[in-house]
């Protein structure tokens, strides 16, 4: 067939977006890019608590009332957007009887306390959750929130969203309550945390998502020092999720939470994984290997994992080591898109089997 006469590919490729259409020959150059997995969506990085701390007390003296914005200082990936593509983390400050106002979005958020104490309480469609040391509350979908610190000093929170992910679907919703507080569950029979426990009323419809609920730090202690010494993940340790009260699933359906001890001296094996991670270190001393670059971190310090990002963690010192993490491996999961190399290790192991001495009927 003669070509006399006929543009060149590259006029007929003008000419196809002249005409808003593209010839998949273009992105031939996109999918070789991504043979054997996809590059990380930011880079690893930490943030040291020493100086988010710092920011936070000047941000008290230039913002004296938080209102409905939020003293929150977020910790943005030097190479996306937010903390990862998917989720924020960042930092909240309040003072002493402030107030910060309620409000509601689509974002699935959580509040994990880093200094709490009775008086502070974030309350959730109605019901007071309070906030001690490392406590875990979470503010899920579309639930009213606001925090009051009655606390004599000033408090401070990990807030961490799914924003990222909200936005990259395009449904981000927001409203003001138009009020600093939302009113409160006057019968403590009516809060929906308690259907999340052992014992549930009969004559209810089972809620199995998006119900204000606190996981108290001293059970997850509790919980991480009864497993101590079992192997564990060969990845990440003595790792335990905060699973959903009611279905044992992740803690939300697009982030979930998890406690990980490292052992002293530990050091685990490396691997990726489709999901990005961020970390806050609730105590210990030791470094995160990620992609080659060393992250050495220290108490109350806070990185980031990116997605397919190969890595592993050393505990550098003679004491356990306790780290604090949220991933997305919920949403992933929910599309069929979470893979690890070099195997699938979430959700893999056996439960421990019965003892052999027990005689079978």
């Amino acid at each position: 067939m003669s070509t006399v006469g006929l543009p060149t590919l590259r006029e007929f490729d003008t000419e196809l977006e002249a005409a808003n259409l593209r010839g998949q020959w273009l992105y031939d150059e996109v999918l070789e890019s991504v043979v054997g997995g996809p590059k990380p969506a930011g880079v690893p990085f930490l943030w040291r608590w020493e100086e988010v701390y710092a920011k936070l007390l000047r941000s008290c003296d230039l913002l004296p009332e938080s209102f409905t914005a939020r003293r929150n200082l977020s910790f943005m990936n030097p190479a996306t957007r937010g903390t990862t593509h998917t989720m924020n983390m960042g930092m909240q400050m309040l003072k002493p009887g402030e107030v910060a106002w309620a409000h509601r979005h689509t974002m699935s958020a959580l509040r994990f306390a880093i200094q709490g104490g009775p008086g502070l309480v974030t309350v959730v469609d109605g019901e007071p959750c309070q906030m001690e040391d490392y406590d875990l509350v979470l503010t899920p979908s579309w639930t009213w929130h606001d925090h009051h610190n009655g606390t004599p000093e000033n408090v401070v929170w990990l807030d961490v969203l799914d924003i990222g992910l909200v936005l990259g679907l395009n449904v981000p919703f927001y409203e003001s309550y138009g009020e600093e507080r939302q009113p409160e569950r006057v019968n403590p029979g009516e809060h929906l945390a308690d259907r999340g426990g052992l014992l549930r009323p009969v004559w209810e419809q089972v809620k199995k998502t998006n119900f204000p609920f606190r996981y108290p730090w001293q059970g997850v202690e509790r919980q991480l020092q009864r497993m101590a010494d079992v192997p564990g993940s060969p990845y990440d340790g003595v790792v335990l999720r905060y699973a959903n009260p009611v279905t044992g699933g992740s803690t939300m359906p697009t982030l979930d939470c998890w406690a990980q001890l490292l052992r002293a001296g530990q050091q685990t094996e490396a691997h990726q994984h489709t999901s990005s991670a961020v970390y806050f270190v609730v105590r210990g001393e030791g470094i995160t290997v990620v992609d080659g670059v060393e992250l050495e971190w220290g108490p109350h310090d806070s990185f980031v994992v990116p997605n397919w990002s190969k890595h592993h963690f050393i505990n550098r010192s003679t004491e356990d080591a306790v780290l604090f993490s949220v991933n997305d491996i919920p949403a992933l999961q929910a599309l069929d898109l979470y893979y690890e190399k070099p195997e699938l290790s979430v959700g893999t192991s056996p439960v421990p089997p019965v003892p052999a001495n027990i005689r079978a009927r």
